[in-house]
Parts: structure tokens; C-alpha cells; sequence
């Protein structure tokens, strides 16, 4: 089974395909397509069959709602432990009073009720990127409809994949003059990407605050209970949670997520009994509250202390952006099931009966949620509480692993190691940033030690990636969904205004706690870029300094040194040309393998991409040079595949690509100029088309196998294996048949590949220092020479984020003047 995709690898998305290029840009529909020259809905999510069967639909959706609780919604139900501490912390203690909370709370209600239910539930869980979401699946979205993505290696053909298109085709007059406008200008794009990147350093803070934030309030009821232990011992006890909670993220949340939905649902159920017995026991005239007339009441009467003390009132929303974070894991309909049956009822009844506690206990309103809990259930909801601050934690930090790798994928953030603790999609653990934000979570709960310092810096985060999200989501409805100026201009200013409000009351309290979410985010923000920087000024060097392709011709088939057996993998960020490490290797080295290939591991803007449209496979110079070229794509949420199985894969790829190029005139065209262009979409699912046998052998069959390599090389090897259990596992062998009445020239091309992988791989990377010129201004030198250079040699080697093992590694050393 294949797909055949003819591109030319000159084309990007800045310089769309003419018929001039000489290359055809037609996808070839073989499988995978639904026989009328359309794509199939590979990218949409699979609903088929649920919807043939609703039964099958609707049960799914329930499992999904549940399992969403624990994942989702742990955060988001953890509030009512601090929120009206907050809000009536500061200048409104001068104002406590049952009017007042009755004011409170209405704008808790409302609050509640028109972002997370209004904007989320029914506006921006609409817009997934193939069932992903996120401010990376928005920013996605939009590279897709417009030219606004900086990634530099983008192609024509990657706009053939199954997921990248959304199904909109309608373009509207405004719509386009505002695209030609925004595409024109790069700074736009620029902007574009830097608040994109800005909504990730803010949840990223979120990852050190939340968990702080969370297990300080839930602990403090021990406080309350126990008169005799102090504030420290408090805070003692919760930095050992914390510790434990950090140290257990190895193990993934798979092996411990059956417990989240269960204890998020007693926890849920709980404070919305204990809300409804304290509005009929308290006060149930609480329920009028729900009138906006009390929030004009409660402006009129606070005034400016009003204003501020919606920095308090915001922490009741914060989590939500987990809702749409999360998408990818769950489904929409799923998730607004739960919020608006579950979640958004337990809340608001929750609050209402604090209200109405507190109109009548005002001296409680320091330790409010505890204080509101009837005696005989007390140590069992504190039990319930803590458990449910943790998992609210743990949905936080797993986010944050999640936006790490995005923006790793986006060029965007140091290479880290990546694990991958179950094989469902998105549940990794990235051991650096973990113990990193162990610390600083640790600092900040010894540091500040007090809940309404640590919300100021939580609820300014909170705000600032919901503002963003607005602002994206309003690109959003313009450029993808096409709908008019005004309903986006609308969408834009109505939450705007209500964003604006809480965000400007959150950013006057940042010199109360508020500067850490900041601080946090703009060095964040500062690494991101200056990876950004660096890695575009590499990338732009290797493009301007690519070895001709005449050069290589003039050499002949042997390239002017000895080819040896084996197969030599050349890694670079080029999808055209040849490396400037290439022409470094061979005029320094004598030798070079009998066949080469160029790898590109490139990022395209979609959440996944498809096996079978992974790899792109092509033929640098003529036939008798035995030199490929194979991009391999991933998506911006894709797990990298182990070293083993990509060998095994690209030997499969590169036999079907020589025999489908037997017969494809496209692919065979005897041109001169097309002799480094011509690409193939290979699909990775090979075992019914492939031309060879493939023995699947243990380690101690296969280490018999002959090869030209010396006894001691293989000893080394051997030794290897030895400790490397991983690749014991399995071993693949092929043969090909002895009658296949293949073409003599196509079974030389076969017989020489299977020969150079029995010899062995090896992997050729750039082991590259970057520099500034000398002319260039001292801005520019202290990035490159200081600050870039301090990030590279800190973060993970690109060979061990690739899961290249160590001795097939070749690092040809080069220096970069950018």
C-alpha cells in the first residue's frame, strides 16, 4: 500500500507551484484517498460509526465526560477554597457586610457563567485543529489559512496532507484584504508568534503556581481544626506533598489517572451538598443574588476597592483554559456534557451556600470554605480536599509538559528529553522542566506563603492567556471560520471588556505577588525567543551555504573518495540541496558510504500526522550515485519513533520508492534539473507491497549475520547491545526473492541497499558552533555568542533527542558565522 505525492522540493509556502518549476504538484490518488480525486477525511475526527449507531455515540460521550473530571476539571473545582478569602482581602475587609457578599457572589455567578460557559462551552470548543486544542492548535489553524507561520523549512506538499486543510472555502472581500495585509508584513507575523509564545510562558507559570496555590488551601484546614499548629508547619507539610507529587510524575499519569475522575466527582458532589445545606440552614434569600442588580450594588457601594478586589473574583474561572487545553484527550461534546450538567451547577450552588454562610458569620470569611463546613463532615471533605488539590495540580503540570513540547516543535524551546509514559496520545513527562518547576514551586510556597499573595501572580496568569485566547479565537473566526468583521469585532470587544476588567485589577496587584507570574514568563519568553533567533540564523546559513548540485555531478558516482558498504544518514533542516556538512565530511575523509541519505525531521502545523503520509522520499543526482533524500514530518503533538523501527521503516520506504520509480514517468525523468526534487509520499504501512522478505530475528540469531566490518567494531558492538535491552527486542532481516521477475536494474538498486544495511548505519550530524560576525552590533553578539550559545550548551544534544544511539554517531564539527 502506497500513496504517491509528486512534489518538488523548491516550492515552499512563500513561492507557490507554477508549471515553470517542472515538477508535477498533483496529488497521485492511490489508497487513502475515496476514489474521486478528493482527499478522505483523515484529518476529521472518526464519527462514522458512533453515528450510525447513536447508542455507541452517547456511551462513548459519557465515558469521555467522566474521565474528563479528573483530567480537566480538577483545577477549575479546587477554587471555592480560596476565593472569597481573596476577594475580601486588602481594602474591602472595610466593607464586609451580607450586601457585599451578596455583590460577590453575583459576580461570581456571572462571572462563571460567561467565560468558561459562554465563551469556552459554546464558542471555543468549536474551533479544534482535528480534535486538538490549545493556543498552538489555534495559532496552527491560522499558519493553515494564511501565511503567518516562521517555521523555515515548509513545503507545498505539506499542504496535501489529510489533516491540514479545515473545510472552509468561502473567502470573504474583508477577509482577504485584511490576510493580504497581516501576510505582507512579517513583523505582523512576528507579533503573531511572540503572543502566541506569551500564552505558553503564562501557563507554563501556572505549572509552578497552581500546585503551590492549591495544596496551601487545602491544607490549611489542618489550621483551622488544630489550633496549636502554626502557619510553617503548614506550609512544612504542604511543600512534602509537593515534593511527592513532583516525584511521582515518572510514572505517568495513566497508572494513577483512575483515581482523578472518581475523587474530582466526590469532591464535586460534596461542596454542592454542603452549598445547598448551608443556603436553606443560613440564608436562602442568597438565591436573588443571582440578580446582576446586586453587582451595580456592589460597584456603588466599594466603588474603586470594587475594581481592585476583582483580582479575587477572576481565581473562580482560573483553570478553564484547561477545558480547551485538554480537547485533544476528550471530545467537545464530552466536555460541555460535564460543565454544564456537573461542574458548572456543583460550583454555583457550592458558592451560593458560602454566600449565605458568610451574610451571616462575617468574622469567617478569613478561613471561609472551612469554616462553612458542618462539624460532623469536616475531616472527611479536608481528606476529599487535598486529594482534589493534587489532581487539580497534577492536570496543570501534565499541561505544561504538553506545551514544552509544542514549543520544542515550533523551533521554539531548548531540546529537552521527551518520555513518552503511555502509548496514549499526549500523556509524556519531560524529567527537566519537572524537577525545575519542583523548585520553583517550592521557592514560591516557602517564599510567599500566603494563598492571597501566591492567587495575585495566579490569577494575573490565569487572565492573560484567556485574553490572548480571545484575541486568537477572533483571528480565528475572521480567517478560518470567514465570518463577517462584525460578529468578530463583536466577539472581540464584549469579552474583551469583561477580560479587560479583571485583567487590569489583576495587574494592580502586581507588586502584591503578581510580579512572579511575570518575571517567570518574560524569562520564559526570553529563552523561547532566543532559541527562536538562533536556531533561524542556523537554519538560514546551511541555506545559503548548500553544496551545488553540480559539484557532486562533476565528482561522479563515486564522489571522488572510496564508498564503503553501509548506509551513511546525513541529518540537516534542508528539504532541498545537499548540507554544507556533507562537502565538510567528504573533503576531510577519504571515504564515504555506498549509500547516502539526507534526513530532514521537520514540524508542519497540524497536532498529528498520519503514518502513512510521514515520509517523503526522493533521489539526489543520478541512479548510479545511490544518494536519497527523506523528509520525515511530524506534527506539532506527534511522538518521534524509536531508532530501530525508523530504520527498519526507511529501508521499506526507500525499496518502495526505487520500485515505484520503475514505473512512474514522473519520478524517472531523465532531466538534469530534476535531479534533486522529485518526491514521493510513502506510506509506512509497507508489509503487503513491500519487495522484500522480512525475518523478524532475536539478538543471538541475528549477531551471525556477515558484514564487512572489523572483528572489533563488532565486538564493540556487541557489547553494545549487551546493555542496551531496548535493542535486543527485536532485529529485522531482509532478503529478497529469488524469482520476483523484477527489473534487473530496479533488483541491483535492492540488493546494493540490502548489502549497505546488513553493513550498517550510520548517522552523520553537525556538531556546529554558532557564532555572530564581527560586524555584527554588540545586541546581536550578546545573543548569538552569550545567551544562544548558553542554551545549546545546556540542553539536551540533538543526537539524544533523537534517540540516535551512541555508537553509530558520527559528529562532523563546523562553525557558523551568522
Amino acid at each position: 500500500m502506497y500513496q504517491v505525492g509528486i512534489h518538488h522540493e523548491g516550492d515552499s509556502l512563500e513561492h507557490p507551484p507554477s508549471l515553470a518549476d517542472g515538477g508535477a504538484h498533483e496529488l497521485i490518488d492511490t489508497v487513502g484517498k475515496d476514489g474521486k480525486g478528493g482527499q478522505t477525511p483523515q484529518g476529521k475526527r472518526k464519527t462514522e460509526l458512533p453515528s450510525k449507531f447513536p447508542f455507541l455515540n452517547i456511551s462513548r460521550n459519557l465515558v469521555l465526560a467522566y474521565q474528563s473530571l479528573g483530567v480537566v476539571y480538577g483545577d477549575l473545582s479546587t477554587s471555592p477554597l480560596y476565593v472569597y478569602r481573596s476577594v475580601f482581602d486588602g481594602k474591602l475587609q472595610d466593607y464586609q457586610s451580607p450586601e457585599t457578599i451578596f455583590g460577590a457572589f453575583s459576580l461570581i455567578f456571572w462571572t462563571i457563567t460567561l467565560i468558561p460557559l459562554l465563551k469556552y462551552v459554546f464558542i471555543v470548543l468549536c474551533a479544534d485543529d482535528n480534535g486538538e486544542g490549545g493556543s498552538f492548535a489555534l495559532y496552527s489553524l491560522l499558519c493553515r489559512h494564511a501565511k503567518f507561520s516562521l517555521l523555515p523549512n515548509q513545503q507545498a506538499a505539506d499542504e496535501e496532507l489529510s489533516s491540514y486543510k479545515y473545510g472552509y472555502s468561502g473567502r470573504s472581500t474583508a477577509c482577504l484584504q485584511l490576510k493580504r495585509f497581516l501576510e505582507k508584513h512579517k513583523k505582523s507575523r512576528t507579533v503573531l508568534l511572540v503572543i502566541v509564545l506569551l500564552a505558553a510562558c503564562m501557563v507554563i507559570g501556572d505549572g509552578v503556581l497552581t500546585p503551590a496555590m492549591s495544596v496551601i488551601s487545602s491544607m490549611s484546614g489542618i489550621q483551622a481544626a488544630a489550633d496549636h499548629l502554626t502557619h510553617d508547619g503548614v506550609v512544612f507539610l504542604s511543600c512534602i506533598i509537593l515534593v511527592g507529587l513532583f516525584a511521582l510524575q515518572h510514572s505517568g499519569t495513566h497508572r494513577v489517572g483512575f483515581l482523578f475522575a472518581p475523587i474530582v466527582l466526590i469532591w464535586l458532589i460534596s461542596i454542592m451538598i454542603i452549598g445547598l445545606y448551608n443556603t436553606i440552614i443560613w440564608n436562602p434569600k442568597i438565591v436573588s443574588a443571582l440578580s446582576p442588580y446586586y453587582i451595580v450594588k456592589f460597584f456603588r457601594e466599594t466603588g474603586k476597592d470594587g475594581w481592585i478586589s476583582l483580582g479575587g473574583i477572576l481565581l473562580s474561572v482560573a483553570g478553564t483554559e484547561a477545558m480547551y487545553a485538554d480537547l485533544g484527550h476528550f471530545s467537545a461534546f464530552s466536555m460541555r456534557i460535564t460543565f454544564a450538567f456537573v461542574v458548572y451547577p456543583c460550583l454555583v450552588i457550592q458558592y451560593m451556600g458560602q454566600a449565605a454562610f458568610l451574610s451571616k458569620n462575617l468574622d469567617s470569611i478569613p478561613n471561609s470554605f472551612y469554616s462553612s463546613i458542618p462539624d460532623g463532615v469536616y475531616w472527611p471533605v479536608f481528606v476529599i480536599a487535598t486529594l482534589a488539590a493534587i489532581v487539580g495540580s497534577q492536570s496543570i503540570i501534565t499541561a505544561t509538559f504538553s506545551i514544552v513540547k509544542q514549543c520544542n516543535s515550533l523551533g521554539c524551546f531548548p531540546r529537552v528529553k521527551i518520555v513518552h509514559t503511555s502509548k496514549h496520545k499526549g500523556q509524556i513527562y519531560v524529567p527537566e522542566i519537572n524537577w525545575i518547576l519542583m523548585i520553583l514551586t517550592l521557592v514560591v510556597a516557602i517564599g510567599f506563603q500566603d494563598t492571597t499573595l501566591i492567587g495575585n501572580a495566579y490569577g494575573l496568569a490565569c487572565m492573560t492567556v484567556m485574553f490572548i485566547t480571545t484575541f486568537l479565537m477572533t483571528l480565528v473566526i475572521i480567517f478560518v471560520w470567514q465570518r463577517s468583521l462584525v460578529f468578530a469585532a463583536a466577539f472581540l470587544l464584549f469579552f474583551w471588556f469583561i477580560e479587560g476588567l479583571y485583567l487590569s485589577s489583576a495587574a494592580i496587584k502586581a507588586p502584591q505577588g503578581g510580579w512572579v507570574s511575570l518575571l517567570l514568563s518574560f524569562i520564559l519568553l526570553a529563552v523561547m525567543l532566543v532559541w527562536h533567533y538562533g536556531t533561524r540564523k542556523k537554519y538560514k546559513y546551511d541555506l545559503h551555504n548548500k553544496v551545488p548540485l553540480k559539484w557532486i555531478l562533476g565528482l561522479g558516482p563515486s564522489l571522488g573518495i572510496v564508498r564503503v558498504p553501509g548506509i551513511g544518514l546525513i541529518y540537516s533542516e534542508l528539504v532541498t540541496g545537499v548540507p554544507p556538512i556533507f562537502s565538510h565530511f567528504v573533503t576531510n575523509l577519504p571515504a564515504f558510504h555506498n549509500v547516502v541519505v539526507f534526513i530532514c525531521i521537520k514540524s508542519v502545523p497540524v497536532p498529528y500526522v498520519s503514518s502513512d503520509e510521514r515520509f517523503l522520499i526522493g533521489r539526489v543526482g543520478p541512479k548510479p550515485y545511490r544518494m536519497y533524500r527523506c523528509i520525515v514530518r511530524y506534527g506539532y503533538k506527534d511522538a518521534q519513533q524509536d531508532t530501530g523501527k525508523f530504520e527498519d521503516l526507511l529501508i521499506q520506504s526507500l525499496a518502495e520508492f526505487i520500485q515505484m520509480e520503475a514505473v512512474e514517468p514522473q519520478l524517472s525523468s531523465p532531466d538534469s534539473s530534476s535531479l534533486d526534487g522529485r518526491m514521493a509520499v510513502i506510506s509506512t504501512n509497507l508489509q503487503s507491497h513491500s519487495p522484500f522478505i522480512i525475518d523478524d530475528e532475536d539478538f543471538e540469531t541475528c549477531s551471525t549475520i556477515q558484514s564487512s566490518k572489523s572483528l572489533t567494531l563488532q565486538s564493540v558492538r556487541s557489547s553494545y547491545d549487551d546493555g542496551n535491552h531496548e535493542n535486543r527486542k527485536r532485529r529485522v532481516r531482509f532478503n529478497l526473492p529469488e524469482n520476483s521477475g523484477m527489473d534487473p536494474e530496479v533488483r541491483d538498486e535492492l540488493i546494493d541497499l540490502v548489502q549497505a544495511k546488513e553493513a550498517g548505519v550510520a548517522y552523520i550530524m553537525g556538531h556546529s558552533y554558532v557564532k555572530a560576525r564581527r560586524s555584527s552590533s554588540c545586541w546581536k553578539k550578546f545573543v548569538i555568542d552569550v545567551a544562544y550559545s548558553f542554551l545549546r550548551k545546556n540542553c539536551r544534544a540533538s543526537a539524544v533527542a533523537l534517540n540516535i544511539p551512541h555508537i553509530s554517531l558520527i559528529e562532523v564539527g563546523m562553525i557558523y558565522y551568522v
